[in-house]
Formats: structure tokens, C-alpha cells, sequence
């Protein structure tokens, strides 16, 4: 263990001389709270109160990310354009947060809080708060002394809260809300971007029961597909407060929980659900009156909400418009016209059930428990929850907060052009979200009438819909607004089924190891079932300027793993050859979802001719910036850091990767850099003999964003040669790797 270093700081107290042992301060007030810190700058976060383990979860994270955290929370408070320049994005920004995250809506949210979830977030204030005044003036060189980082409110949870679940409704419309305005002609009007991009945003995540593992416990596969920068990064801690909550695993750095983890019982992961957390509403305006509609019988008016936002150059005002259902959103497809004018509501502006909801998670003995958690909230806010537990029981769900919109409903009531965004009509009462009793709330569509599937044997989920969970259990007959069925996978998709078809036909228990290997074996199940074909017309067409590439696909280990060389050619192949689908031979059979469409027409003129036209544009992109056809893949896709490459593995969804990096082509850095998104936090868990988890894990792009932290690159080195780490999860582990203790 390395030597540390001796610093004497007015609010510690060393109690031991520097020695080879941890080094262990403690602060002069007492509130109950220890946090051990282990290898690679994990926290063991423990405390004897709900508000105590708020404040040391606060500490934690502030410690290895306090400068994202203070970024985000400007911009929850609408105060970028104050801080950080008057742009139209950051005023639009602003505007939106003022305007829809008023006093009101955050009182909602606290006051609906459990007494746990409210003490929880008053310790996390205070320990943030408690954090940066400690190190005033000694935090990370991005935000030292910077006046944006400053004390917060339990308000200010709140907006995070809203802020994190409206990402994928109302947060992805801020421009059309804020710069809404009667009579606003389309040619200004911006289009709408309502869906997010599975391979920027996405997830895989697999469960194995008893039936199939070796240990006759559950065994679960985590690997959320999230961003590499910014307030999505995830952070790894561990909190324990003694007989209620034992807990690790990952939460965005903006929220006060672990949302992705394991417990002595339980393991779960999320994926990005195809559900719809909104719709669309066309209110019929009253003849001659922009600001009044009608519901029934009955006009209502559009309210204004004007708010100020502060730049250096002084105040300048937004308004947005609002109605029952939600705030006005004016876009070249959602004009305000002379006759309608169109809202979005938003199911998760209305969720307030998400601090209980994953309480309940943690607190679940089994998947059976953990279902009726996600049933009895329905408080995540976006996702598909896959489990695993100590019994050897699989779980997948989609009892996440859906709108109460029935197949009955949308063909009634939808007013759009029947596309997957649903416009209901919003002058028909009847055609607002229906409320059922047993659903968590109003508008919500109840756990009943939602999928999900608990098994002895494996479900899997990688953002397609729950249809094909486990093929051999198919979910069928739900309402469109959570997903579609009886239709194509993508190749990621089918390339996790695959991969568990695999280990089934081998006739092996499944272990830890073998999941692994799923992920890290770095598969691209896209060439598998292409190359071949494409090498073909390579010998076909005979193109001199392509010899080389054929030569180096030819000879390429159709993996995207750092000494792979090739995957960068099959990869700008593959972006190049968008219409590819247009030239399957075998057509997508319902009957046999996971294995069609696949093949190649190479017999075709047509199809000989749009592969060397793939290939050659292929070619001259990698050639335009100087990157040799031979180059391994890890010298091409890496990650810098303090100007080190460290060669990243893992590659694009979207032409059947299992194993997910996001990254564009930098001309300037001849390669894929930065990494955008793609494999996170990555977990493997199943239960020893004793009962005690066995968790193997990374998070590739280590605990820190910041250049001066020791743990800015630590995880990634591992990541880059597929490794992973054991977490220390009992006492006798943690010790066994201890590094530091502080006490509060």
C-alpha cells in the first residue's frame, strides 16, 4: 500500500501518524457517519440515520465530482446565462427550468416524500454544503474558487429530481415551450426531437435463474449505456445504515440514491424503456381568443408564466404558456394556429414517488419483492428493470411511469398523423390519460396492464420492447404506448439473445465468468452474420483500390476489442451502408425474430454494387484523416487522459455490438475520440455459498471526471485490457482493502 501523505487541515484531526497503515481523520462535530474508502476511490459509505447517510453519500460524491454537481445544479436553478454567457441556449435553458420549476411543483415533490426519503434529503444539502466549505479554495482546478459553486436547498434536490425524470419529455422540447407564442409562423418554428438515441442513451442488461447457473442462484448482467461526461455520469459508492438498507452500486451523480446495484438478495439493472412518457394534446381554441380553450362544455384559459433571467448584461424575460394538461409547444409539426394549439404532459413532471421507489428496491428479499415495489410506486421514471436473486430467481419489468393510454384510447382519440408520437384530443375529456384505482397515481396505467415476466430461467432486455424478454416466453398485448411486437429487433438486441443461445446449446451451467464473456468478448454479431457476404462481392468484383481493405476485413476477428485491427473499416462500412436492410435475402420471419433478417442478395447487381459503393466510401473516409486500413482498434477508439491514449474496446450498437462505445471520428486526433457514451458502470453479481454477494465490476470511465484526481483514469486502464475489479462489500473485505476512513 503506498505511503500517504501527511495534510494538516483546521476541521481534522489525524489520529495516527503517516504510516503504511489507512490514514483515518475525523471531523470535530459528531453526526454518526463513517465513510471507508477501498481501492480505485470507492466509498463505503456507512451512517446510523437516514439524514446521515444522505450527508455522507453528499461527501462522497463531492469528492470526486463536486464541480459536475455544482454545474448542474445552475442549470436546474435556470442561472447559466448568468454564470456562463448569455447564448439562446443557456436563456432558453433558464427559462424553461424558472418556468415549469416553480415554487409550487418543488413543494409538490418534497411534501410527497416518505419521512426516510425527506431526511435523506436534508442530509444530502447538508453535506454538500458541509463539503465545499471545508475545502473552499482546495477544490479540483475546473471549478476552484468559481462563484457558481455555492451552498444549496433542499429545494434544490427537488429540481434535480424533476430535472432528471423530465429528460426524456419535456426536457427534450425547452426551445419549442419557452419560445412559444400565438401566430408564431412555421418557417420560425424549430421541429421537434422527441426520442432519444438508444446508442447515445441505451443499456443492455440479462438475468440467468437457478435453472441455468451453476450455483443455483441468480446471476445478473448490468450495462447501462450512458454518457462518459457530464451530470449522467454514474458514481460507485456503497451505503449502509444498519437494519434498514446494504446497498452498492451506481447513481447519477445528480441523485441523491443508488439507482443500478445489488444488495445481500437482490441484484438489478435498468434499460432505457421504448415506452412513452408523454403525449401530445390538441386543445381547440375559443373562436377569436389565442389564450382561451375548450374541454367539453367548459373554456379554460392559457396561463402566461413570465420569468426573469439574469445575464452579465443585465435581466431579459421568457414566458412560457400553460395549461391543465401541460405547457404549450409550438414547432413546425405543432403549430399555435387560429383553431388549436398543442401541450405535452408529461407522466414524470407529475412523479414524485422515486426517492421511495428505490428505497423499497433496496429493500426487496427477492425479485417477487421487488416487482411489487415497482408496482406499488411506479416511481422509475424511464426504464425496464431487470433483476436477479439469492433464490435463483429472474425478473423483467416495465412498471415504470406510463400514461393510462389504451390501444382503444389512441384509436378514439388520436388527432396526429399516427406516427409513434400520439396526439390525443385534449378538447375531449375522454380522451385525457383514463385513471384506474390500483394504479400509484392519477393517469397512470396500472401495474396490471404492464409487462413483465419473472422466471427460473433468463429474461433480457437491450431497449428494444419487452416482447422478446425471453422468446420463449413472449409478452403480447399491451398497449402501443409502451413498446411494439411482432416486429424486427435491432442487431444489438439480437445480438444479447444470440449470445444466451449460445450458452444454452453449449450445454454448460452458467458462472460469473461466462457472463463476462458476454460483454467483454467484444463480439460484433452484425459481422458475423454480414461479412462473409461482403467478402464475396470483394471476390466478385475484383476492385483494385479495395484489395487492401478486403484483405485486412478478410483477415479481421469481427470483434471490436483494442488489438482487433479491421473494426474500423466494418465500422465506416457500416455507417456508410444506412440502406443496408434493403438487401437482406432472408426477410424478418415472426416466427424466428432472433435469427432474421439476415444475409446479403449478392447474386443481385444491385446489392454487389451498394457494398464496393459502402466500401469505397469507407475507404476514403479513413483515408481522408490518415488512418492506416491496418490500424488496431484500440489506436483508432481510446480516451484521452492527461495525454495518454488508453485504447478503448467496444464499438457502435447499431451494427450489432454487444458491447457499446459511442464515439464520432475526430480528424484532428486521427481516431474515435472523445467517447461520448456507451458501457458505464458494468456489474456481474450473483451470492457465494455464505450468501454473500459476489460482484465483479467496473466503471470504465473511473470516479472522477477531474484531471487532478488520482481516480480520473484508474478504471479506465482496466476497462481498456477487459478487466474487472471484485468490490468489497462485507466488512471483512473492505477492511482487507481499506485506504482512508473519515468520520462525521
Amino acid at each position: 500500500m503506498a505511503k500517504l501523505s501527511c495534510i494538516a487541515l483546521a476541521f481534522i484531526i489525524l489520529l495516527s501518524a503517516c504510516s503504511q497503515e489507512p490514514e483515518d481523520v475525523s471531523a470535530v462535530d459528531s453526526r454518526g457517519v463513517e465513510i471507508r474508502w477501498t481501492s480505485y476511490g470507492i466509498p463505503h459509505v456507512k451512517a446510523d440515520s437516514w439524514k446521515g447517510l444522505g450527508f455522507g453519500l453528499a461527501n462522497a460524491v463531492a469528492t470526486d465530482a463536486v464541480c459536475v454537481l455544482a454545474r448542474e445544479l445552475i442549470v436546474v436553478r435556470g442561472e447559466q446565462a448568468k454564470y456562463f454567457g448569455a447564448s439562446e441556449d443557456n436563456i432558453n435553458s433558464d427559462a424553461f427550468h424558472k418556468a415549469l420549476l416553480h415554487s409550487e411543483k418543488l413543494n409538490q415533490y418534497l411534501d410527497y416524500a416518505s419521512d426516510e426519503s425527506q431526511a435523506m434529503n436534508v442530509g444530502y444539502v447538508e453535506g454538500y454544503n458541509h463539503f465545499i466549505e471545508a475545502h473552499a479554495g482546495q477544490l479540483p482546478a475546473s471549478c476552484n474558487e468559481q462563484p457558481w459553486v455555492k451552498s444549496i436547498e433542499l429545494n434544490d434536490m427537488a429540481r434535480l429530481g424533476i430535472g432528471v425524470g423530465i429528460r426524456y419529455g419535456l426536457g427534450r422540447v425547452t426551445d419549442a415551450i419557452v419560445t412559444a407564442e400565438p401566430g408564431l409562423s412555421l418557417a420560425a418554428a424549430e421541429p421537434l426531437d422527441l426520442f432519444v438515441d438508444v446508442e447515445t442513451i441505451g443499456s443492455n442488461a440479462v438475468a440467468f435463474g437457478k435453472e441455468l447457473t451453476e450455483n443455483g442462484r441468480g446471476i445478473m448482467l448490468g450495462n447501462p449505456h450512458y454518457p462518459w461526461h457530464g451530470a449522467s455520469r454514474f458514481h460507485l459508492a456503497h451505503l449502509t445504515l444498519p437494519g434498514e438498507v446494504d446497498i452498492m452500486g451506481v447513481g447519477l451523480i445528480t441523485t441523491p440514491m443508488i439507482a443500478i446495484g445489488f444488495t445481500s438478495k437482490v441484484a438489478w439493472s435498468h434499460t432505457v424503456s421504448t415506452a412513452l412518457r408523454f403525449t401530445m394534446f390538441r386543445l381547440e381554441l375559443v373562436p377569436g381568443n389565442a389564450m382561451a380553450y375548450r374541454v367539453g362544455d367548459k373554456v379554460n384559459p392559457i396561463e402566461p408564466i413570465t420569468v426573469d433571467i439574469e445575464t452579465p448584461s443585465g435581466s431579459v424575460s421568457r414566458t412560457a404558456y400553460m395549461t391543465h394538461l401541460g405547457p404549450v409547444v409550438v414547432s413546425d409539426t405543432t403549430p399555435w394556429s387560429e383553431q388549436y394549439v398543442y401541450v405535452m404532459r408529461d407522466v414524470n413532471y407529475e412523479n414524485y414517488r422515486g426517492s421511495d421507489q428505490y428505497r423499497e428496491i433496496q429493500q426487496a428479499q427477492n425479485v417477487s419483492d421487488l416487482r411489487a415495489a415497482l408496482g406499488r410506486y411506479q416511481g422509475a421514471s424511464f426504464v425496464n428493470t431487470i433483476a436477479a436473486d439469492s433464490s435463483g430467481g429472474a425478473l423483467y419489468a416495465d412498471m415504470s411511469a406510463i400514461p393510462n393510454v389504451s390501444a382503444a384510447l389512441i384509436e378514439r382519440c388520436e388527432v396526429g398523423n399516427g406516427g409513434r408520437v400520439i396526439t390525443l384530443n385534449g378538447s375531449d375529456e375522454a380522451c385525457n390519460w383514463q385513471i384506474d384505482s390500483t394504479a400509484a397515481a392519477p393517469g397512470l396505467m396500472p401495474p396490471s396492464e404492464q409487462p413483465s415476466l419473472i422466471t427460473d430461467s433468463y429474461v433480457t432486455n437491450s431497449n428494444d420492447s419487452y416482447w422478446l424478454s425471453n422468446p420463449d416466453s413472449r409478452l403480447e398485448g399491451f398497449s402501443p404506448i409502451i413498446g411494439n411486437e411482432l416486429s424486427t429487433r435491432t442487431l444489438r438486441t439480437r445480438a444479447g439473445l444470440n449470445l444466451v443461445e449460445e450458452i444454452l446449446n453449449s450445454g454448460e451451467p452458467v458462472n460469473p465468468s461466462t457472463v463476462q464473456n458476454m460483454l467483454f468478448s467484444h463480439r460484433n454479431y452484425g459481422a458475423e452474420l454480414l461479412l462473409d457476404d461482403i467478402l464475396s462481392v470483394c471476390e466478385l468484383k475484383q476492385v483494385p483500390e479495395l484489395a487492401e481493405a478486403c484483405d485486412v476485413l478478410s483477415n479481421w476477428d469481427r470483434k471490436q476489442d483494442v488489438n482487433s485491427v479491421g473494426a474500423h473499416v466494418y465500422g465506416e462500412f457500416w455507417r456508410a451502408a444506412s440502406s443496408i436492410s434493403e438487401h437482406f435475402t432472408v426477410a424478418f420471419d415472426v416466427s424466428d425474430p432472433v435469427h432474421t433478417p439476415r444475409g446479403l442478395t449478392i447474386d443481385r447487381s444491385e446489392t454487389q454494387d451498394y457494398v464496393i459503393e459502402s466500401l469505397t466510401a469507407a475507404v476514403s473516409r479513413l483515408q481522408e484523416v490518415n488512418i492506416p486500413l491496418d490500424a488496431k482498434w484500440g489506436d483508432v477508439q481510446f480516451a484521452m487522459r492527461n495525454g495518454e491514449k488508453i485504447g478503448i474496446p467496444g464499438g457502435s450498437g447499431g451494427s450489432g455490438m454487444f458491447s457499446v462505445i459511442s464515439a464520432r471520428l475526430n480528424a484532428e486526433l486521427q481516431g474515435y475520440n472523445p467517447i461520448r457514451a456507451g458501457n458505464s458502470y458494468i456489474q456481474v453479481v450473483t451470492w457465494n455459498d455464505d450468501g454473500t454477494p459476489d460482484a465483479r465490476a467496473i466503471l470504465t470511465y473511473s470516479q472522477s471526471p477531474e484531471p487532478d484526481s488520482a481516480h480520473y483514469s484508474d478504471m479506465t486502464k482496466l476497462y481498456s485490457n477487459s478487466e474487472w475489479i471484485s468490490l468489497p462489500f462485507t466488512d471483512d473485505q473492505i477492511e482487507g482493502d481499506l485506504k482512508r476512513t473519515e468520520t462525521f
